[in-house]
């Protein structure tokens, strides 16, 4: 199942989203390619700024500007909201024992698609390339061999027994007929890359660089270092037809000032940060992070 293109629009915008699908596919064949770094600090002293390697409980802390201001939750972290259908699954899959649950996380997954397909030609690209990753993940998870597939650390102990892991530096003829553990490490690689990007968007200085100059970053400092040339140089080009930051606020959180819209995507990112910390200290325990 594909993500529908955005249709052309005048100007930049036009020129961006008629960038040739062979470069841009290029960009799916390496969105997973190589370790990632940590986040880079924002600007210090500004009201939104959550600095570099924060503890995950004063992250929280610094993005819940809506208690501090007094304000009732919007309705965008609700139950019916698209930051609360988000984070609800994602943080449901960190369960107690310090695994990560499948089940959760794909279903997180599949919400974090539907926010990110109406941001430009980029994400949907990249979207439709995790969409089938998902769908992969959950016929294990419903399929025969569900009781082997509940959590990240039960399929990895699975698939090693059964002899089903790649060999590191090999990848399957067949994408289709990849591991379990092999997918989830390249949808794990692209979280980081979503998450970096609403990080930022949040965080950043309201004088500071606009959206696509934030997520463009995020690409830079996550995936940029282990892709040619060629790649960064059409990435580059499609980060101009990226929506700037007031239209990324109002999708993540509808009709709110731009302080609860700004706290919530926080609250948002930080979860996806969670969930990302949680699975690469598995993936890394267990040797995962060489099967792709």
């Amino acid at each position: 199942m594909g993500v529908p293109l955005p249709l052309p629009v005048p100007g930049r915008r036009w020129f961006c989203r008629t960038i040739p699908l062979a470069v841009i596919a290029l960009l799916l064949l390496y969105l997973s390619a190589g370790s990632l770094r940590p986040i880079s600090s924002c600007r210090i002293g500004e009201q939104y700024c959550i600095a570099e390697e924060l503890p995950p409980s004063q992250v929280q802390q610094q993005s819940g500007l809506l208690e501090a201001l007094g304000q009732e939750e919007p309705l965008c972290l609700g139950p019916q909201g698209t930051l609360g259908r988000l984070m609800r699954p994602f943080r449901a899959s960190l369960n107690p024992e310090g695994d990560v649950q499948l089940s959760q996380y794909l279903a997180g997954w599949r919400e974090l698609v539907k926010f990110l397909t109406p941001l430009g030609s980029i994400f949907a690209f990249a979207t439709s390339e995790a969409f089938s990753k998902i769908t992969a993940l959950e016929a294990l998870v419903h399929g025969p061999d569900a009781s082997h597939y509940t959590s990240l650390a039960a399929m990895e102990e699975w698939e090693r027994r059964a002899g089903l892991l790649e060999q590191p530096g090999s990848a399957p003829a067949d994408p289709a007929k990849s591991s379990g553990s092999r997918t989830l490490l390249l949808l794990h690689r692209a979280l980081r890359w979503s998450q970096l990007c609403l990080h930022r968007v949040a965080t950043g200085t309201r004088r500071g660089p606009d959206a696509s100059a934030q997520c463009s970053d995020a690409y830079g400092t996550a995936l940029a270092p282990h892709h040619p040339w060629v790649v960064r140089q059409a990435v580059r080009v499609a980060f101009l037809a990226f929506p700037g930051r007031a239209r990324l606020l109002e999708l993540a959180c509808p009709g709110t000032r731009e302080a609860e819209a700004r706290a919530a995507l926080a609250r948002g990112a930080a979860t996806l940060e969670d969930v990302y910390n949680r699975t690469q200290s598995l993936l890394a325990e267990r040797g995962m992070m060489q099967l792709a």
